[in-house]
């Protein structure tokens, strides 16, 4: 059963990758020469198509400082109420926040 699981993550991985490529691709063909042949201005789904390969190529497609779900829900149930006060009010420092209560 190990090795099904394994084999079946593995092939999962092996097709994300190749149509992740595919769509880089696509949409380098697609975008680039639209831009740099003589074209001035892009229109809309040039501009679309180009964030979405910008995103592919140098972000990502995952959030960053997300909630993580029933980790971090854990995390917070562990807190005391003096723990959770001085989160809320870092948290509050740090994303210039004033207090909502």
């Amino acid at each position: 059963m190990y090795r099904i699981r394994c084999a079946g993550k593995l092939l999962l991985v092996v097709v994300g990758v190749a149509v992740l490529g595919w769509a880089v691709m696509t949409l380098w063909n697609w975008v680039v020469p639209a831009l740099f042949v003589g074209a001035l201005r892009i229109d809309f789904a040039h501009a679309l198509g180009l964030l979405v390969l910008s995103r592919i190529l140098f972000g990502g497609f995952r959030g960053h400082g997300r909630w993580r779900g029933r980790r971090d829900w854990r995390k917070w149930e562990a807190m005391t109420p003096e723990e959770r006060e001085r989160f809320r009010s870092a948290c509050r420092s740090r994303f210039g926040r004033r207090a909502q209560d």
